[in-house]
Order: C-alpha cells, then structure tokens, then sequence
C-alpha cells in the first residue's frame, strides 16, 4: 500500500499537538501513522454482515439510580453546627459594602 501520510500531514499534527518534532521524531510518527492506517485497513477486511452496531461490550442499559432524595430537611441538625444563627439561616459576617 502507499504511504499515505505525507510530510505535510505530519507537520499539521505537529502543530495541532502543539509539538516541535525533530526530522527523526518526524519519521518515527509517520511509521507510527502509517501503521495504524495499515490496521485499520486490516479491521476493514472483516466480515460484519450481521453483527449488530454497539457502543459497549457489556449489554449495560442503565446504570442510574433513580434521584430519590434520603436524607430530607435536616435543617435544626445542619445549623446545629453553625456559630451564629438567625431566622433558620447561616449568620456570617458583612463580606460586601
């Protein structure tokens, strides 16, 4: 197969990874491209007639809970825990004139 990754595409990645590569550096990535390519060329020969389309291995169809509040208004027990309290509420010190 023909290489299809050019010396423009490498310097386009490059920039795109914000990367200053060395000539060596450069010809390292377009074997490492190019062999990814060549793969994916490969996965391609497979036969998927059949085969159902999925975005997991696992048949996971929902993993959520339910949102069921537990622990309700704890109010008198959060503000047990406050210095200062006025009207059921927090009392902190003026932040803003």
């Amino acid at each position: 197969m023909a290489s299809r990754i050019t010396d423009e595409t490498i310097e386009y990645v490059g920039i795109l990874a914000k990367l200053k590569l060395s000539g060596e550096e450069k010809e390292q990535a377009r074997e490492d491209m190019q062999k990814m390519l060549n793969y994916i060329d490969k996965l391609e020969e497979l036969d998927t007639t059949g085969v159902e389309p999925m975005s997991h291995v696992f048949p996971i169809h929902n993993v959520f809970r339910e949102d069921v509040v537990t622990n309700g208004d704890d109010r008198e027990n959060l503000l047990s825990n406050a210095p200062e309290q006025r009207d059921g509420q927090y009392q902190v010190p003026k932040t803003v004139e």
